[in-house]
Parts: structure tokens; C-alpha cells; sequence
């Protein structure tokens, strides 16, 4: 019997079937009570399935809705609602009426490098937005790409997200995604990080512009290890994407570009010119000389022992002493055997993962917040003063941060200090408050109010609680209407309760956003408490 016209929770009315996957399948629904077009998708039955597994899977969609919800960002797709339909659990989420990028490269059809990085910023501006909500999506693919209207690039599909938190819904040693685009490090058993989402991106550019992924091989397995220990594939027709594409797919996670890296190159790659990437190191490198890459933006393990497999179930017996002729090939037969059973173990799992997960669907700048994989101090994790800039030390603040050069202090305080551009529509400003209270998502709430009340026309984007060098912290992003112009502004509070709390603002004009959005991270990176 078709569902056709049939009514969910009371206000869904079922109107078109959209796409089916292993795990659900995707309707487009009217929302009769606000009149509007919604994508839902419903549970499959899993008769096969015992009660725990069941419970398991009706968990992870409420998930899925959980993860996407705490995004707010145009490139991430909406979720509306989460609903019961018949015990099954439904996410009414936008409805956006488009191809996926996977449809576009259907049968080995490829996009120009120019298209391909439009399509790229959309991706990594999405990705800042869930990393920064301490969400790793875990499944980005070509098919998780919605293509809309008016060039809009959606992220769609996190039914396997990890959310910082969040207790474990895998058993030990389970894999979970699809295996052309699972970076190396996962198809080696370990936990992955943002940089796991870099290397599926960077496979996915791979594909667009070369048509097919980049260590496709004839069977799963085949392609495990392919990711594991070979280079990809010469690329042909990537441009001046080839160097970010190889440095995203390097096989260990700190020598990829950062999000912000990454996000250069597309621009640059897009309009024609170099990405400025440097190329993957080729030979081995020792964990000193690597650079640190994103080290202080990579949120802690949610889901710890989920992602490593027993390396004791995997390693062969050792070999009789080898002899000099010997030796070496000794140890690359060791090795790949090594690499083999591990993966064969990890593919087994994705494939019955990506059984259950791969669901087809057509209905689907944050700041780059996130938490610290490392404990570390304040004192001890500011970046670099990065070229263009000079550090500046506010003594009665207690702060030192790096400012760029030729921009004028302003407005300067016990409590605050800002920093204007030479057109005066850019600002810096280092705010401090003490005592800090529980979380300066209150303070921002506070704030808010405020702004709200100095400004005609406000909107709040994003404002959500975190944590930055391992200390409570918040994120608040919004736009206002000036005088003459519309502006956009991103703030990060953090701090102990009772303590000192840190503010971290930038503004500019929300027309040159995308130019003025880099300037946060890097006096954000840059900063360092110093004491008054």
C-alpha cells in the first residue's frame, strides 16, 4: 500500500517518495500547519533485528536529528522536527528540491576544478560549522551533497554523526561509513577527528574532478589497504586543485591543511590561481617535524573505544629472526598482512554499516569553535604571530593577541579594548569580565538583550556552549543593521566560574564576511592570557 497521502504526527502530509536507502526512506511531506514543503524520512522495519539492535537503530536516527539541530548554517541541512510514526522514529527536516553531487557524477562523469572547489567551500564551510558544534559527520560522500538553487551547497545525511558526549552506539571495533571515502587512519582502527572529514573531502574532490574515487579498487578490502598504504591515483584533470587534493589525502591526519587552509585554496583554486598547499611529505617524517595543524581545534573523542579495533586480534605471528637478505621483505610481508586483516575486519563492519546507513535522499561561515583534543593550558596554545600581523599586550587586560598591521586601537578600557581597520568598519574587540559565571553562554544571553535593543534589525545565527582550551566556553555569532550597511559578528566567551572570562569579537560589513571571517581564527589562535 503506498504512503501517499498518508498524515504523520498529525500534520505531515505525505505527498511524493523521494529516494530509499538501507536504513530509511525519504517522502516529500506538506506541513499542513505551516504550509510548507518538508523532506521526511521514516525508519525502515527491521524484522530481522533483535529488540537491543532495534532500540540501537531507533537511537541512532534520534541522533542524526540531534546532531544536525545543534548546526545552524546555510550549507547544513535543517532539521525541523523528530516524530513517531507507527513507533518508528521520523526527521521532518528541510525540503530541498535538488540533485545530489553523486547524480551529477553519475557513470564517471566529472565538474571543471573551478566548479569543483565552488562546490568544496560549501562542504568545508559546512564542516567548520559541525566541527565547531562538536559534531563529526563521519559519512561525506558525494551522495551527502545536495546541489541546490541559486548555487547553494548543502551537507546533508549525519545519521552516523559522533556528537561530543555522547555515549558509545557501536560495538568495539565497528566501522561505520563508506569505505572509498574513510581516511586512512580509520581503515588502520583509530579514532578519527576533524581531519577524518578533510581526507573524505578531499575524496569527494577527487571524484568530481577525476571521475571515480581516488583508491577504488575491486573489493572492499583491496580498497582498504589502497587507503591505508598507497598514493592515490595521478590526477589528470584536478588543475590547480591537485595540491590541495593530495595534501587533504595524506596519510597521517597532521599533515593535512586545516579547515581554514583549506578553505584558502579552494578560493584560490576557484578563481583561477595557486592554492598555496604545500605538497604531502613523501618520505617518513618524525612526529617533531610534523606540523601542528589544527591541534588546538580537534574536539575530544566522544565515543572513545568505539573506533579501535583489538590490535592483538590482528597481528601475525612474529617471524624467525630474518636474515640481512631478508629482512626488509620480512617486514613489508608482516606489514601488509597486518594491514590486510585489519582492514578486512574494518570492511566487514562498513559494509554492514553502509547496509544500514546509506539512505538516498534528495532533501539534503560558522566560526571554527572547537574543543581541544590535548590538555592544555592557556598559556601554553596560542599560535604563531601570523604574517601581516603584530602582537599587541593590553597590561591592564592581561591579554596579548596578534592585530593586523597598520589597524588603530580604540575605545580603550580596564575591561575592553578595540582594534579598527584603516576603513573603520572592521573591528577587534578583547573584552573581559570578572568573576566569570557558569558558562558564558549566560553572558551572551545577556548580551544579547542588549544588542537587540541598540539594533533595529538583529539576527541571531548561532549561539551555542563549547569549550576552548579545555575551559567552558560559548560561540555567538549574528548579523545587525548598522547606519549605512548590514554587519556580521562572531564572538567566543570562555572561561572558569569565578575565575576571569575571556571575550574574543570580530565585525565587519556582512558583504566582505567571507574576507573578514579568517581574521577571527587567527587572533582567536593568537591569544594568550598573560595576567594583569
Amino acid at each position: 500500500m503506498s504512503d501517499e497521502g498518508r498524515l504523520i504526527a498529525g500534520r505531515y502530509r505525505v505527498t511524493e517518495h523521494v529516494g530509499r536507502g538501507g536504513m530509511g526512506t525519504v517522502w516529500r511531506a506538506e506541513d499542513e500547519v505551516l504550509g510548507r514543503q518538508v523532506a521526511l524520512k521514516r525508519l525502515h522495519t527491521q524484522p530481522h533485528l533483535p529488540d537491543d539492535e532495534l532500540a540501537t537503530l531507533y537511537e541512532r536516527t534520534r541522533r542524526e536529528a540531534r546532531s544536525a539541530a545543534r548546526i545552524t548554517h546555510p550549507n547544513v541541512i535543517v532539521v525541523h522536527d523528530v516524530v513517531d510514526d507507527g513507533g518508528l522514529p521520523c526527521i521532518v527536516m528541510e525540503y530541498v528540491p535538488s540533485p545530489t553531487l553523486s547524480e551529477l557524477l553519475e557513470d564517471g562523469r566529472t565538474i571543471g576544478p573551478a566548479e569543483a572547489a565552488r562546490i568544496g567551500l560549501g562542504m568545508v564551510a559546512a564542516l567548520r560549522a559541525a566541527h565547531g558544534a562538536g559534531v563529526l559527520h563521519r559519512d561525506v560522500k558525494p551522495g551527502n551533497v545536495l546541489l541546490g538553487g541559486g548555487e547553494r551547497v548543502v551537507l546533508t545525511d549525519f545519521g552516523i554523526a559522533m556528537t561530543a558526549g555522547a555515549s558509545t552506539l557501536t560495538k568495539t571495533g565497528e566501522m561505520v561509513g563508506s569505505i572509498d571515502y574513510m581516511a586512512a587512519e580509520r581503515v588502520r582502527g583509530l579514532k578519527p577527528g576533524t581531519a577524518s572529514d578533510l581526507w573524505a573531502l578531499g575524496a569527494t574532490l577527487y571524484q568530481a574532478v577525476e571521475g571515480r574515487p581516488p583508491f577504488r579498487r575491486d573489493t572492499a578490502v583491496e580498497t582498504a589497504y589502497a587507503i591505508a598504504v598507497d598514493p592515490p591515483e595521478p590526477m589528470k584533470r584536478a588543475g590547480p586543485l591537485e595540491t590541495l587534493i593530495e595534501a587533504l589525502l595524506s596519510k597521517e591526519p597532521d599533515d593535512r591543511p586545516s579547515a581554514d587552509q583549506t578553505e584558502q585554496a579552494l578560493r584560490d583554486a576557484r578563481s583561477g590561481g595557486s592554492t598555496g598547499v604545500p605538497p604531502p611529505a613523501t618520505g617518513a617524517r618524525s612526529p617533531a617535524d610534523r606540523k601542528p595543524v589544527g591541534r588546538n581545534d580537534v574536539p575530544p573523542d566522544p565515543d572513545p573505544g568505539v573506533h579501535r579495533a583489538s590490535s592483538a586480534m590482528h597481528v601475525p605471528p612474529a617471524p624467525p629472526a630474518p636474515t640481512r637478505a631478508t629482512a626488509g621483505r620480512g617486514r613489508r610481508r608482516s606489514r601488509k598482512r597486518l594491514i590486510v586483516a585489519s582492514a578486512a575486519v574494518t570492511v566487514t563492519a562498513a559494509a554492514t554499516a553502509g547496509a544500514l546507513y546509506a539512505t538516498s535522499h534528495r532533501s539534503a561561515d560558522a566560526p571554527d569553535v572547537q574543543k581541544s583534543h590535548h590538555a592544555t593550558s592557556p598559556s601554553s596554545a596560542a599560535s604563531p604571530v601570523p604574517q601581516g600581523f603584530h602582537p599587541v599586550r593590553e597590561r591592564k587586560l592581561g591579554v596579548s593577541f596578534p592585530v593586523p598591521d597598520g589597524w588603530k586601537a580604540r575605545v580603550r578600557t580596564a575591561e575592553q579594548i578595540t582594534y579598527i581597520d584603516p576603513s573603520e568598519l572592521v573591528e577587534i574587540t578583547i573584552r573581559t569580565v570578572a568573576p566569570a559565571g557558569t558558562n558564558p553562554v549566560s553572558h551572551f544571553a545577556d548580551k544579547e538583550t542588549n544588542t537587540k535593543a541598540n539594533y533595529s534589525v538583529y539576527r541571531r545565527l548561532r549561539m551555542q556552549q563549547t569549550t576552548f582550551r579545555d575551559q567552558p566556553a560559548a560561540v555567538w555569532e549574528y548579523t545587525f543593521q548598522g547606519r549605512e550597511r548590514g554587519f556580521r559578528a562572531v564572538e567566543l566567551g570562555f572561561g572558569r566560574e569565578g575565575g576571569r572570562e575571556y571575550d574574543i569579537s570580530v565585525s565587519a560589513p556582512e558583504a566582505k564576511w567571507d574576507s573578514y571571517r579568517p581574521l577571527f581564527d587567527k587572533v582567536r589562535d593568537g591569544f594568550l592570557p598573560t595576567g594583569s
